[in-house]
């Protein structure tokens, strides 16, 4: 290598380490002083640009010294990151983007506004005809907002419709439906001009696109180059495919219903989350969030939530509710970690009242609401206002209201049937007094009955409907998530230990291993099923399902490749386990919801499938890291073998992973322009998804870098750099703000 070539070579890698640095700086930055800050100084400024373009440039520059333009695939593959960086020059320099409020009935306006409140002209008119805001069947979660307008162009009238995942474009200036008035009688519309930026673009994630899969057809890539290394043993063919595959019980209990009646109560419709659903997904909410779990001392939820309702003054002294903060189980004066409802309450009253006025001088005040939600949520079942299981159709047209028994029923519904509403559970109760449970059975089911009558044609079908009763009963994500870390760890150890003993030859524990993984991956794929079933869309709407396809997508590739590759099982269990742990973090046992109208889209299916994917190869070279390091402490250089086998299979899987990301990045992108009308806003999990690529994109270079050929430094290299896929999910999701929060 020349010393130019040499010189090109160290501008380009430094400025990209400067470029990913920056990035990162950034979003702390973003978290401290606010999104508007880095913005302006940062991610806005020219200097950033700038930085930008000189890493296009210096690379682009070390490209062709190195004669890789001949090589079309890779040539190709590296032109498409410029093109697609000159689209978005073009945007930042030429593009428009603002918003229009319009309300009904009014002229058309022809201006719209900047976020600095700076004006775009248009060069027409625009006036709102109509604003409909739909619902989802039966409930009043919004589905989608629609508004249908008119553009005043000289003497013509054009008319569209805009709502959400749906752009209406004239003359090259989109709308895009933001929000609407309260009232409904208006709409405020994006509005954003860029005719020429987004066309760069795309064409860039075209040549992207299609250098990958030539790429991976060419016969001189590195990539097919591996595909026939010697420590291999013929076994890459395998994960070519596999990268593209997709306690006692006290007898002193609470008084509460008998089992077989609670489930009845269970199996009633009620109003909650914004959707209809089972009282049984209340009810094992309801305790989840109280306790931790969806049983308590052998008693179902549905059990607990009646216990409650029925059962208050026994209840309220039960030590049931979790603590977590330390500061308020000072407050509420309590040793242990669980609370009753009678530590909330002292002779001065409310003990956590002063901690919420004065939130500012409280230091853990997120676990002071966290307590207080559950002091109210107890509140709102005990006294049946959470409990909306009467709907109300007056046969207006509209979709029935749901009632408690405490809420103020209309003046229009029949006596008869308000009485029944208004009197109907406290019937109830005094059969529940009298333990005539053959009674309460008949007025449960008497209750059903109303509800179909009433609600007929708004209910949930009854495959739905019970898709999710058996989703409840067979939720055992936590306990299946601990056992696939047990046996992950004692299989890895396992593995380790006949590496050491050189130990040639399958084992039987293989086949079993491979028999509890089909185990598990039925049973999350069958979850997930349910939950798409339940939502009524893809599941990969929030942090809990994204996980568990990460899970599933995790144990695919490692049945994939456990014949040729021992270890594959081990790690298989690890991250499979870790993902549904990681599930379960954000929400014990998260409500399945109703899709925000711009997350209905199937871009976003595939786009975090995709992702889920990559991630999954990025753990497995991780963990062959780690045996690597093993093998390395522990056998010194007569493992060298072993470790080189371990590298090639690690550089093998990063290749599809590094690629898969970047797709999955993109096809975000244009998710994001269809939906929002732009397709990079330098959010936090953007950004990091964005330096994951980049920093793992550093070890498909080693023809660049000498240091990742030597296998140690390539094993170090990947455990250090699965850190940035952690601070990508972890980091992005549940710490910093953002459009992609969970928090």
């Amino acid at each position: 290598m020349t010393k130019n070539v040499r010189l090109l070579r160290n501008i380009c890698f430094c400025l990209m380490g400067f470029v990913i640095l920056l990035l990162a700086v950034a979003t702390v930055l973003e978290t401290i002083y606010g999104t508007p800050f880095v913005s302006k100084h940062i991610y806005g400024s020219p200097l950033f640009v700038l930085l930008w373009w000189a890493v296009a440039v210096a690379s682009i520059a070390y490209i062709a010294v190195r004669k890789v333009v001949v090589r079309k695939a890779v040539f190709l593959l590296h032109l498409s990151f410029a093109v697609i960086l000159a689209g978005a020059l073009i945007t930042h320099i030429v593009g428009e983007q603002g918003t229009v409020h319009l309300r009904k009935g009014e002229a058309p306006i022809h201006v719209a506004m900047r976020s600095d409140g700076s004006e775009i002209r248009l060069p027409f008119g625009i006036s709102l005809d109509n604003f409909q805001l739909s619902y989802y069947h039966g409930t009043y979660a919004p589905m989608d907002f629609v508004s249908t307008i008119s553009v005043h162009d000289g003497g013509e009238v054009a008319t569209g419709t805009v709502s959400m995942n749906n752009i209406y474009d004239y003359r090259h200036y989109r709308f895009y439906q933001s929000t609407y008035d309260s009232d409904g009688g208006g709409s405020t519309l994006s509005v954003y001009h860029d005719p020429y930026g987004i066309a760069v673009t795309y064409a860039g994630y075209v040549m992207l696109l299609l250098s990958m899969l030539l790429f991976f057809f060419d016969k001189r890539s590195r990539f097919r180059q591996l595909l026939h290394h010697p420590a291999l043993r013929k076994a890459a063919a395998c994960v070519a495919f596999a990268a593209v595959a997709f306690a006692a019980t006290a007898a002193d209990k609470p008084n509460t219903l008998p089992q077989e009646t609670a489930e009845r109560f269970g199996g009633i419709y009620v109003y909650y989350n914004d959707r209809i659903c089972p009282l049984q997904t209340l009810a094992r909410d309801f305790t989840v969030k109280l306790c931790g779990k969806p049983t308590y001392r052998g008693m179902t939820s549905e059990q607990v939530l009646m216990g409650w309702f029925f059962y208050y003054d026994d209840w309220k002294t039960e030590p049931m509710i979790r603590i977590k903060s330390k500061e308020v189980r000072r407050l509420l004066g309590i040793d242990g970690e669980y609370a009753r409802l009678a530590d909330f309450l002292d002779s001065n009253g409310y003990k956590l009242e002063q901690a919420l006025l004065t939130g500012s001088y409280v230091k853990d005040l997120r676990g002071v609401r966290e307590a207080d939600e559950k002091f109210n949520l107890i509140s709102m079942v005990s006294t049946g206002n959470a409990l909306k299981i009467f709907p109300y159709n007056d046969h207006s047209g509209d979709q029935p209201v749901w009632f408690s028994v405490t809420d103020r029923l209309p003046a229009s519904m029949p006596h008869e049937q308000w009485m029944f509403v208004r009197y109907c559970m406290n019937y109830v109760a005094e059969n529940v007094a009298k333990k005539d449970y053959a009674k309460v059975d008949t007025l449960v089911a008497k209750t059903r009955r109303y509800q179909v009558r009433e609600a007929s044609g708004f209910l949930p079908s009854d495959v739905r409907f019970g898709a999710e009763r058996l989703y409840n009963a067979i939720d055992f994500t936590r306990p299946v998530a601990m056992a696939c870390l047990a046996v992950g760890i004692a299989s890895f150890f396992f593995y380790c230990w006949r590496m050491v003993r050189r130990s040639v030859g399958r084992s039987r524990l293989g086949l079993v291993l491979v028999a509890l993984m089909s185990v598990v991956l039925c049973y999350i794929v069958a979850m997930l099923a349910l939950r798409g079933v339940i939502g009524g869309h893809f599941p990969a709407s929030n942090g809990f399902e994204t996980m568990q396809l990460m899970a599933a997508c995790v144990l695919v590739i490692s049945i994939v490749m456990h014949r040729r590759f021992e270890a594959a099982l081990s790690f298989g269990f690890l991250l499979s386990g870790f993902a549904m742990l990681v599930a379960m973090l954000g929400e014990a046992n998260p409500s399945v919801t109703q899709l925000m109208p711009v997350l209905s889209s199937p871009l976003l299916s595939i786009h975090v499938a995709v992702i889920m994917v990559a991630y999954a190869l990025f753990g497995f070279a991780m963990f062959n890291g780690i045996a690597a390091v093993v093998i390395r402490y522990s056998r010194g250089k007569e493992g060298g073998d072993q470790i080189e086998r371990l590298q090639v299979m690690s550089q093998l899987m990063l290749y599809p992973a590094v690629f898969l990301l970047a797709v999955g990045i993109f096809i975000g992108a244009i998710w994001a322009n269809v939906s929002w009308g732009r397709y990079w806003g330098w959010d936090p999990k953007e950004t990091w998804a964005l330096i994951t690529m980049l920093v793992y994109a550093a070890a498909l270079h080693s023809a660049s870098l000498p240091a990742l050929r030597r296998p140690m430094f390539f094993h170090w290299f990947t455990i250090i750099a699965f850190l940035t896929v952690v601070i990508t999910y972890f980091g992005a999701n549940f710490i910093m703000a953002g459009l992609h929060s969970y928090a």
